[in-house]
């Protein structure tokens, strides 16, 4: 048994692994869990694991969220400080086919969380939520003071679900807990079902990328460092449930973007030039369940912890596409 271990779950996933090195580095014991699930390659998650494994304060538990008596077992064993709960059947596109992965995911898997945080003291949940919680929203940039009750797909309505489910634990439980709503993440280790991931692997291979609203999309591109930048300046800023808050429940929301969207054809001629050819493109109509434009109001988050993002698309894009040759031996 761990001193003080902070859990990551999804901790082979995308954010997971950053955020685990990053903590590691700072001399924190870090208990990973992932279920390796086969939503994308899970080649690439045993690569990240492989680079977590090296430090003797890492540690892996295989499990998934879901089944209710392991997850019992794991809190029951470390009683974990702190909880970055990153792990999520992730994808709008995916929930549109899948529903169940998303119930038994995001809202058991979460409820499980809730329960082992709530029975075994840990002082701080930070959790991940998703800006396509804001559904149909116009009102630009996306602000938490919104209202986000128009999820147009099931992913984010499990999202905002986790958001609820999460303040009535802090309300009832006293439970501190952070929500993170994230704006498209990207950057070195991504996600192979990302946007400039596609990308990257189509103009290489000469193969069309696929351009929904012809094209006429923006997203708040932001860069996997500042991420992690936030969740490390955020772990030791405990909400106390302030006034501001009814009935005073230590929980609260921040959205964690760029405050920039990005015009996407911008995005694709920063690639085309990253990797020294053009791409193939094939305009489609807009898709089921997605949105034209995300753009976050980042202004909590300077407020309360000085975070200003530091990456720019410029750099972000030079970085991932250095990575993906050297990964992918390109």
């Amino acid at each position: 048994m761990a001193d003080h271990a902070t859990l990551i779950t999804g901790a082979a996933g995308f954010i997971g692994f950053h955020v685990a090195q990053r903590l590691l580095a700072e001399g924190r014991t870090v208990v990973g869990l992932d279920s390796l699930n086969g939503y994308y390659d899970p080649t690439l998650k045993r690569a990240r694991l492989s680079l977590l494994r090296g430090d003797s304060k890492f540690s892996f538990v295989h499990a998934d969220l879901a089944d209710r008596h392991a997850t019992r077992e794991l809190f029951a064993k470390y009683r974990f400080s702190e909880v970055i709960h990153l792990a999520a059947q992730a994808g709008v596109r995916h929930s549109i086919d899948h529903p169940h992965a998303y119930v038994d995911s995001n809202l058991e898997g979460f409820v499980n969380v809730l329960e082992g945080c709530r029975h075994h003291g840990c002082r701080h949940l930070i959790y991940a939520s998703s800006s396509s919680i804001y559904g149909a929203n116009v009102k630009l940039p996306f602000s938490v003071d919104d209202r986000a009750d128009h999820p147009v797909s099931l992913y984010a309505a499990t999202k905002r679900a986790n958001e609820l489910m999460a303040y009535s634990y802090s309300h009832l439980y006293r439970l501190p807990a952070t929500g993170l709503r994230f704006f498209t993440i990207y950057g070195p280790w991504g996600r192979p079902d990302m946007a400039i991931f596609l990308f990257t692997k189509a103009i290489l291979e000469g193969t069309p990328i696929k351009l929904f609203n012809h094209g006429r999309m923006r997203r708040d591109f932001t860069y996997i460092d500042d991420v992690t930048h936030v969740i490390l300046r955020l772990i030791d800023s405990v909400p106390q449930g302030n006034v501001g808050n009814a009935n005073g429940a230590p929980s609260r929301i921040y959205n964690v973007g760029n405050h920039r969207p990005e015009e996407l054809m911008h995005v694709v001629a920063l690639l085309e030039q990253a990797l020294g050819r053009k791409a193939a493109t094939e305009m489609l109509p807009m898709q089921p369940g997605d949105v034209v434009e995300t753009f976050a109001d980042t202004g909590d988050l300077r407020r309360d912890i000085g975070f200003a993002p530091q990456v720019p698309i410029e750099d972000g894009v030079h970085e991932f596409v250095k990575w993906y040759y050297d990964y992918y031996k390109v």
